[in-house]
């Protein structure tokens, strides 16, 4: 499954969710759950990720929630500097996972 990018959009309001790099990772991650949940998936079946971060000095601030989210060993990761994300979002994550028979 291959799950596109998430950003941080609290989806009850289709608002970014208030704070910084750590506030939006974690909602990003709550959102890439809740698709790969709804098809079947679950974080613990990502294999790998892609991140995409509009400033590579907050990789620091990602990892420690991304960490929280992947117990275990955790999938394999590229992380890209990029600009002009959508929204202008801090963050975006991309996934792609097993989906269970």
């Amino acid at each position: 499954m291959f799950v596109s990018g998430q950003i941080p959009t609290d989806p009850q309001t289709g608002e970014f969710v208030a704070g910084g790099i750590t506030e939006q990772t974690e909602q990003v991650l709550k959102n890439l759950k809740a698709v790969l949940e709804a098809s079947g998936s679950s974080l613990a079946q990502v294999v790998k990720t892609t991140v995409f971060l509009a400033d590579m000095k907050e990789f620091s601030g990602m990892n420690e929630v991304y960490a929280t989210f992947f117990s275990g060993a955790p999938p394999a990761r590229a992380t890209v500097a990029a600009a002009g994300l959508p929204r202008d979002a801090r963050v975006e994550i991309e996934a792609v996972a097993l989906v269970s028979e």
